[in-house]
């Protein structure tokens, strides 16, 4: 019985009417797979772009010292130095000098708030904690609703996403090593 069926089946895929259809089905569905990819990247690039150029960002953050929605004795910090950080208040400090609620030891002598250092005059910052404390300055407000307001189209959903000032300032810097000039 076995042999029969293996035998049946072999003859039907000599036909060349099976081989058509086997090969018209696989080319269907090569194409409508094709086509679903494109659709889906239309679709993303399509999530990266604004409806209206001339219309500025919308502005979320309210440039206020100490906007931070945590308590006053928890700070935000940039986590990633492995010899400095910056906290949500602007101040670097090194890693051994951040205190256990994230926030940087003042007392130590080394702590800088509003620190620009390792960043040039046209914005360029050597170092990512130097570059998230310069942008922290009270008096970059300005530079940075400028920013904000020609954002790239590319950036523009990294940056709408931002809560305060210094998750755009953090962004900010990570992008681009000018992160204190608009």
């Amino acid at each position: 019985m076995v042999n029969l069926a293996a035998m049946v089946w072999r003859r039907l895929l000599r036909k060349r009417w099976v081989l058509a259809l086997v090969f018209g089905l696989s080319l269907v569905y090569f194409l409508t797979s094709t086509f679903k990819q494109e659709e889906s990247a239309v679709r993303d690039r399509n999530l990266l772009q604004v409806q209206d150029h001339d219309q500025p960002i919308p502005w979320k953050v309210q440039f206020n010292l100490g906007n931070s929605s945590r308590p006053s004795n928890q700070c935000r910090n940039s986590i990633q130095g492995k010899h400095l950080i910056t906290d949500e208040l602007g101040y670097v400090c090194e890693r051994k000098d951040l205190l256990v609620n994230g926030c940087c030891n003042v007392n130590v002598p080394g702590t800088k708030q509003y620190c620009c250092d390792g960043c040039l005059s046209n914005g360029c910052c050597s170092a990512y904690e130097y570059c998230v404390s310069c942008c922290l300055q009270p008096n970059k407000q300005l530079l940075l609703e400028r920013f904000l307001n020609r954002a790239a189209v590319a950036f523009q959903n990294l940056f709408m996403a931002v809560e305060d000032h210094f998750e755009l300032c953090l962004a900010k810097c990570r992008t681009s090593s000018q992160g204190t000039q608009a």
